[in-house]
């Protein structure tokens, strides 16, 4: 029920923009009572936004699965594979849902939340490959190397939107500028 709550959600917001839909929309629309709705999802943002702490979660379990040997920063663009073939499994269909993301303020704000989510997630795998104490917030290194991550998987998605390549060949790309 919860995905379904989700997906009727998402069409609304790219039927109707995300501001232009209310809980009372999505109610309607899947025939549910607003208690229902809340049950679900705390937040609008949070019919859309869901399962980023489930996503957070297999990226991590991906990125401690790699060779232990591996170096942190190719350890992190490999862990990204498995994100990388879901969305490219959704293929056209969720690029006008990112566009939305990407444009609505608030969207774009809880974006950001998730990526600090994320970043807060990895961090402490990436210090322990880096031979760091995972504890010590006083060392910037993992911290900026996750951030940076983050920050080449944005801009391979907004060059993925814009059309051309492939996502893990521009996320390559982008990774590689900084690696």
């Amino acid at each position: 029920m919860r995905d379904q709550v989700a997906a009727t959600a998402v069409a609304l917001f790219l039927e109707r923009g995300f501001d232009g839909t209310t809980v009372d929309d999505i109610c309607a629309r899947a025939d549910i009572s607003r208690s229902t709705f809340f049950r679900y999802f705390p937040t609008k943002e949070e019919a859309l936004f869901g399962r980023a702490t489930e996503t957070g979660r297999a990226w991590l379990e991906a990125l401690i699965a790699r060779p232990a040997g591996e170096p942190p920063w190719v350890a992190l663009r490999r862990s990204l594979d498995p994100r990388l073939r879901e969305l490219a499994d959704a293929g056209e269909a969720i690029k006008p849902l990112m566009r939305l993301i990407l444009a609505t303020p608030a969207l774009a704000a809880h974006h950001r939340e998730k990526n600090a989510y994320w970043q807060d997630l990895l961090r402490p795998e990436v210090a322990r490959r880096l031979g760091a104490d995972p504890d010590d917030a006083a060392d910037p290194r993992a911290e900026a190397m996750v951030a940076a991550a983050l920050g080449c998987l944005d801009a391979a998605l907004r060059a993925w939107m814009a059309g051309g390549q492939e996502l893990p060949e521009l996320l390559d790309r982008a990774m590689a500028v900084i690696g």
